[in-house]
């Protein structure tokens, strides 16, 4: 058996995120789970693929516990969210899910809040604190600035880190299409286990988030993301004036915590220059012993701490 991986105990039963509430935000119905004070300062927690709310399981009360009001919603295609329209395009492309943060603000009624993610939900941060740093209070993200550069899309990197992301490749074909949709949860599996090769989980941490995978948007909104991030899908019209902003690699203007995990399997930590130019404001950057992708489930304390942090900068 390896070790990162055990079975679940026929007893074991984990703290579930509920209840979860649903608000019509843009074109998608969101459901959301909600903790801390309603008057506290707005806090959106993001996941990313192929995970879902319940990587915040262990930040949130850490950061309720601090006053924060925590938001945390399922990502389109994810869980009980549903597009209002059902011959809308479902769009994965990073302008949809960053506009869908500040659709999500506007429908709550909330005027600014801190945008914190990794993976697609730190994309998600990112694009929203790039594109509206008025809505923006401070921004966390793991791995630093993941506003894609898809004009460089076919520019090569090391082999092997080519063979960590091979389900980028699988899902531009059918067969990927086919294995997505038949072995949501094997695939989830697998890339759980190359993100993060120290991260011990069993078979009920998977289950708890793979239900999330059910919901019938998720292949077609998984597919587009990554054939839209590689060329290989064209946007979406509706999202087309933002895609050329986001083209330019605009900078993030408002004060920034990012995080990259020293157990990561797929991007490897670094001290954080490299990216420092898209950060005009204050910026913190931090390498978190033992962590791999999944960073907020791996490391619930490093990440509560870099949201909390934003307020002393």
């Amino acid at each position: 058996m390896s070790p990162h991986h055990q079975p679940a105990s026929a007893t074991r039963a984990l703290a579930r995120l509920e209840p979860v509430r649903r608000v019509r935000a843009g074109e998608l119905e969101v459901g959301y789970y909600q903790a801390g004070p309603d008057d506290g300062e707005a806090v959106l927690l993001l996941h990313g693929f192929p995970y879902d709310i319940h990587s915040y399981v262990e930040v949130i009360p850490r950061l309720a516990a601090a006053g924060r009001r925590v938001i945390v919603p399922y990502l389109r295609g994810h869980g009980p969210t549903r597009f209002l329209d059902a011959a809308a395009a479902r769009s994965g492309q990073q302008a949809a899910i960053g506009a869908h943060v500040i659709a999500l603000l506007d429908a709550l009624g909330i005027p600014r809040a801190v945008f914190a993610g990794y993976d697609w939900g730190g994309r998600a941060a990112c694009v929203a604190a790039a594109l509206w740093p008025q809505r923006c209070t401070g921004v966390v993200s793991v791995n630093g600035y993941l506003i894609q550069d898809i004009g460089a899309a076919m520019t090569p990197i090391a082999p092997d880190r080519e063979a960590g992301l091979w389900y980028f490749f699988y899902f531009l074909t059918d067969r990927g299409r086919a294995g997505l949709t038949a072995n949501r949860r094997e695939i989830a599996k697998v890339i759980w286990t190359r993100n993060s090769p120290a991260w011990t989980f069993d078979d009920a941490t998977l289950e708890r988030t793979a239900a999330a995978f059910d919901n019938p948007d998720y292949v077609d909104v998984v597919l587009h993301s990554y054939r839209h991030r590689l060329g290989y899908a064209p946007g979406h019209p509706p999202y087309e004036e933002l895609e050329h902003r986001l083209a330019a690699l605009p900078p993030i203007t408002v004060s920034a915590v990012t995080l990259d995990g020293m157990a990561d399997g797929n991007f490897p930590a670094t001290d954080g220059a490299a990216s420092a130019h898209h950060f005009t404001a204050a910026r913190r950057h931090h390498q978190v012993p033992d962590a791999g992708h999944n960073l907020p489930q791996e490391a619930p304390d490093a990440f509560a701490a870099a949201v909390l942090e934003l307020a002393t900068l």
